[in-house]
C-alpha cells in the first residue's frame, strides 16, 4: 500500500469514528415552542434535553445514544401533521409530544402508520386512546378518568340524593360529564337534571331555577372555571347551598376570586416535580414551563425503559412491552400503561377550595378522601 493510500484509509477511518460505534438512536420531539403554548413547550424541551443528556452521559440505550431531533408544532394541528411527516421521514422512531390534545389528534394517525411510538406528557382528550392506535401513550390523565372520578364522587357522597350534571358546552366540558353520568350510573345512581349552561346570565338564572325546582344537593361540573365561578354566584345568591365538583378545569386565577366557591370539590393531579436546574443554566424555568419539564423528562425515561424492556429498539416490540403493564420508575413516580395506552393508574386526586388567612382561596394542601 502506497503511503497516499495509508493516509487516506487512516483519514477515512478517523472520519467515520470509532470502529462498531452504533449510529444515534433519534427521538423526536413535538412540542409549541412559538405561539401562545411556547412556555410549555419550552419546558418540554428542557426536560427532555436534560434526559437525553443524562442518559447519553451513563452510556445511552443498550449501547447507543440518544439524538434528540426538536420541532415547532404551535399546539396547531395542521403543523402537528406536519412535524409528524418529517419524523417518519428523517429516520425518527420515538416521539415525544405532541403536548396538546388537538396536535395529538392531528399527528396520530401519521405516526400510528409510520410504526412511530409516540408519548404524549400532557394530551387529555379522551378519545385519544380509543381509536385504536397501538403506539401512542400519554402520561398525563385523561379526561375520561377525572369524569369517571367526578361520577363516583356524587354516587358515594350523594347516594339516594337528587344530583345533576352540567358542562359548559364544551367538548372539553361535555366529555367530563358525559364519563361522569356513566360512571354515577354504573354505581347505581341517576341524575335528576343533565344539561348545558354558558356564562350567559340569562341561561344560568333559567339552570338555577331548575335546580331549586328539584332540590339539587351536588352539581358535578365539566367545563373551565368562568363558567362554573358565574355559575357558583347565582346559586349562593339564589340561597341555594348546592355541593359543587368540578375538575381541574377549574384551575384558573379568575376563579381562586370567587367568594362564594370556598368548599367546590376539584379532580385535580398533582403538580409536576421540580427539575434540578441543568449545569450553566442561566435563567430559571419560567411556571409554565415547569409545567411540561417533568413530564417530557418522564417521557424520555419510558422510550428508555421500554427499549431496555422489550431488549430492542424496534417501535412494535416496546409497545407491546409497555402495552404489558410493566411499572417504570420516572421523576413522577412508578407509573404503568393498561392495553389502551393509558395510565393503569389515573394520577387525580380531590381537593377543596378553602379560604386563606389572607382572604383568597386555594385548594394546595386540602385533600379530601374521594
Amino acid at each position: 500500500m502506497s503511503k497516499r493510500s495509508a493516509l487516506a484509509t487512516f483519514l477515512a477511518l478517523t472520519l467515520a469514528g470509532p470502529v462498531g460505534a452504533a449510529e444515534p438512536l433519534k427521538i423526536g420531539l413535538a412540542a409549541p415552542l412559538s405561539g401562545p403554548d411556547a412556555g410549555f413547550g419550552q419546558g418540554a424541551r428542557l426536560g427532555a434535553e436534560q434526559a437525553v443528556a443524562e442518559i447519553n452521559r451513563a452510556g445511552g440505550v443498550m449501547g447507543r445514544k440518544l439524538q434528540l431531533v426538536v420541532q415547532d408544532d404551535a399546539a396547531d394541528p395542521k403543523q402537528a401533521v406536519a412535524v409528524a411527516r418529517k419524523f417518519a421521514g428523517s429516520g425518527v422512531r420515538f416521539v415525544i409530544g405532541p403536548l396538546t390534545s388537538g396536535a395529538a389528534a392531528a399527528a396520530s394517525s401519521v405516526y400510528e402508520e409510520a410504526g412511530i411510538v409516540s408519548v404524549t406528557p400532557g394530551a387529555t382528550w379522551a378519545p385519544l386512546t380509543r381509536r385504536g392506535a397501538g403506539l401512542l401513550f400519554r402520561l398525563a390523565g385523561s379526561d375520561a378518568q377525572q369524569g369517571v372520578l367526578g361520577g363516583t364522587l356524587l354516587a358515594e357522597r350523594f347516594r339516594g340524593k337528587p344530583v345533576a350534571i352540567v358542562h359548559d358546552k364544551t367538548s372539553f366540558g361535555r366529555g367530563l360529564a358525559d364519563e361522569a353520568a356513566r360512571a354515577l350510573k354504573a354505581r347505581g345512581g341517576q341524575e335528576r337534571l343533565f344539561e348545558g349552561v354558558s356564562r350567559d346570565d340569562r341561561e344560568i338564572a333559567a339552570l338555577v331555577a331548575k335546580l331549586r325546582a328539584l332540590g339539587i344537593e351536588a352539581i358535578y361540573f365539566g367545563g373551565l372555571s368562568a363558567p362554573a365561578g358565574a355559575l357558583i354566584r347565582a346559586m349562593r345568591e339564589a340561597g341555594l347551598s348546592t355541593q359543587v365538583i368540578g375538575s381541574d378545569g377549574l384551575l384558573d386565577r379568575e376563579f381562586s376570586q370567587v367568594p362564594s366557591a370556598e368548599g367546590t370539590l376539584m379532580t385535580v393531579a398533582p403538580a409536576p416535580p421540580r427539575l434540578p436546574e441543568p449545569r450553566g443554566a442561566k435563567t430559571p424555568r419560567s411556571a409554565e414551563a415547569e409545567m411540561f419539564a417533568g413530564p417530557a423528562y418522564a417521557a424520555v425515561e419510558v422510550v428508555r425503559q421500554g427499549i431496555e424492556g422489550a431488549r430492542s429498539d424496534e417501535p412494535a416490540k416496546v409497545a407491546a412491552f409497555l402495552h404489558g403493564g410493566a411499572t417504570l420508575r420516572t421523576v413522577l413516580g412508578e407509573v404503568a400503561f393498561d392495553a389502551g395506552g393509558d395510565l393503569a393508574k389515573p394520577p387525580f386526586s380531590v381537593s377543596a377550595w378553602r379560604r386563606l388567612p389572607d382572604g383568597r382561596l386555594d385548594f394546595a394542601g386540602n385533600d379530601v378522601t374521594p
